[in-house]
C-alpha cells in the first residue's frame, strides 16, 4: 500500500480567512463566535454563531461566478486556492487525468434554498433564477473545484451530516493508498448560517444561546459555524520526487455505523471507529498524544465520546490530551472535520495543542485533559481526529508526524 501525505492546506472560517490566521487564533485561544448578522435574525431564539466576517464575495469572484456559486461553494474555492497554491501542483496530462476531488458537506447550497424559498413563498414570485439547481446541489463545490483545476479523476461529494468531511478525506486517503489516484483535493465546507438553516437546528433543542463550552460541566449546547477546510492529499513518493513540503502523513482511517438511533450517539460505535483508525495506522494507544475531539458541547455527545475514549485507551487516557476547537470556530456541521484537521497538523508540525476555550468547571463524566482555555506546547507523534454524526455515522482519521 502507498503512503499518503498532506502537501497543501487552505481554509476560511470564523477564526481567519486563511491557514496562518486560523492557526494564530487557535494558538491564542481566540473565539470566533459572536452575534449573527443576516436577514430576519431577530425572529430566531439562537442568535450566535461562528460566522465568517469581513468577507466580500465581489472581491473574490465576478458577477457570473457569483450567480453560480452558493456561499458554501465560494468558501470551498477560496480554501482550495490556498491549498493548491501551497502544494505547488499544476494539473495537466496524466496527473490531471488520474487526480480528483472528494468533498464533504451536509447541507450543500442551504443559502440558495433559503433565498429562493423566500422569493417563492414570501414574495409570491412564480420564477426563480435558472441556475438555482446547479447552485444548490451538494456536488456543486466538488464540480467547480474539478473544473477550476482540471481534475479529471474521481470527483464526488459525501454527505454524512457532521462526519461528512472526515468521510470525504478518508475516501481520498484510501484512493491514493490503493493506487487509484496520485493526488486528491479533499476536505469539506458548509454555510448554514441563514434564517432557514438556523431555524431548523433550533427545533432540535441542542443549541446554546451564549457559548460553546465542550466538556465543561456548565455547558448548554452546540453553536453553529461556517466555512471550509481543503487539503491536498498526495502519494508520498510522488511528493518526495518533486521536493514538496510535507505537512503530515495520513496514516489511518476507520468508519463505523452505530446502527442504533438517528440522533443519540453510541459509545460502542465511536470506540470501534477510534480503535479501527489506530489499527489501520499500525499504531498502539500509547503512541497517540492528542485527539481533536468531536466535542460539540452537548451533554450526550461529550459524555459518549469520553466514554468511548476511556474504553479504547484505558490508563493511557489519563495522560492523553483531547480538545475541541469547536469552542472557537463553532460546529461547521459537514465542514467541521476539515477545519479541525488544521489543529491536528499544528499539533504535529508546530508542537502546539489547540485549547478547549470557555471551560469553566470539570465534568466528572469527562475527566480528561481537555487542554482548558490555553494552548499548550507539547511534542506529539500521532494524533486522531474524531467525527461522529447524526444517523450514527462515525469517521476517525489518524495522522503521523513526518
Amino acid at each position: 500500500m502507498k503512503r499518503v501525505v498532506i502537501t497543501g492546506a487552505g481554509t476560511i472560517n470564523a477564526l481567519g480567512h486563511n491557514v496562518p490566521d486560523t492557526l494564530a487564533a487557535m494558538r491564542e485561544g481566540r473565539c470566533g463566535i459572536g452575534p449573527l448578522e443576516f436577514r430576519d435574525v431577530e425572529r430566531l431564539s439562537i442568535r450566535i454563531g461562528g460566522q465568517v466576517r469581513g468577507y466580500d464575495p465581489e472581491a473574490e469572484f465576478n458577477r457570473q461566478q457569483i450567480s453560480l456559486y452558493d456561499r458554501f461553494t465560494q468558501f470551498t474555492l477560496l480554501a482550495a486556492r490556498e491549498a493548491i497554491a501551497q502544494s505547488g501542483l499544476s494539473f495537466s496530462g496524466d496527473l490531471a487525468a488520474r487526480s480528483g476531488v472528494v468533498l464533504g458537506t451536509a447541507g450543500g447550497g442551504v443559502q440558495t434554498w433559503d433565498e429562493n424559498y423566500r422569493v417563492v413563498y414570501e414574495e409570491g414570485k412564480n420564477r426563480v433564477h435558472p441556475f438555482v439547481v446547479p447552485k444548490l446541489m451538494n456536488n456543486a463545490a466538488a464540480s467547480h473545484v474539478s473544473m477550476e483545476y482540471n481534475l479529471k479523476g474521481p470527483a464526488f461529494t459525501v454527505a454524512t451530516a457532521c462526519a461528512s468531511s472526515n468521510h470525504a478525506m478518508g475516501q481520498a486517503f484510501m484512493m491514493i493508498r490503493s493506487g487509484m489516484a496520485p493526488v486528491m483535493v479533499t476536505g469539506g465546507s458548509e454555510s448554514m448560517l441563514c434564517f432557514g438553516g438556523v431555524k431548523a437546528w433550533e427545533g432540535l433543542r441542542v443549541m446554546s444561546k451564549d457559548a460553546c463550552r465542550p466538556f465543561s460541566l456548565g455547558r448548554n449546547g452546540m453553536v453553529q459555524g461556517e466555512g471550509a477546510g481543503i487539503f491536498v492529499f498526495e502519494e508520498y513518493d510522488h511528493a518526495r520526487a518533486r521536493g514538496a513540503e510535507i505537512l503530515a502523513e495520513v496514516a489511518g482511517f476507520a468508519m463505523t455505523s452505530d446502527a442504533a438511533d438517528i440522533v443519540m450517539p453510541s459509545k460502542q460505535g465511536a470506540a470501534r471507529a477510534i480503535a479501527g483508525a489506530m489499527r489501520d495506522a499500525g499504531v498502539n494507544r500509547d503512541q497517540v498524544g492528542y485527539i481533536n475531539a468531536h466535542g460539540t458541547g452537548t451533554a450526550a455527545n461529550d459524555k459518549t465520546e469520553c466514554a468511548a475514549v476511556a474504553d479504547v485507551f484505558g490508563h493511557h487516557a489519563d495522560t492523553l490530551m483531547m480538545s475541541s476547537t469547536k469552542s472557537m470556530h463553532g460546529h461547521l456541521i459537514g465542514g467541521t472535520g476539515a477545519v479541525e484537521l488544521l489543529a491536528c497538523i499544528m499539533a504535529l508540525r508546530d508542537g502546539v495543542i489547540a485549547p478547549t476555550i470557555g471551560f469553566e468547571e470539570p465534568d466528572p463524566e469527562c475527566a480528561f485533559d481537555v487542554v482548558p482555555n490555553l494552548a499548550r506546547d507539547a511534542q506529539v507523534d500521532v494524533v486522531l481526529s474524531n467525527a461522529f454524526a447524526f444517523g450514527g455515522l462515525n469517521a476517525v482519521l489518524a495522522l503521523r508526524r513526518v
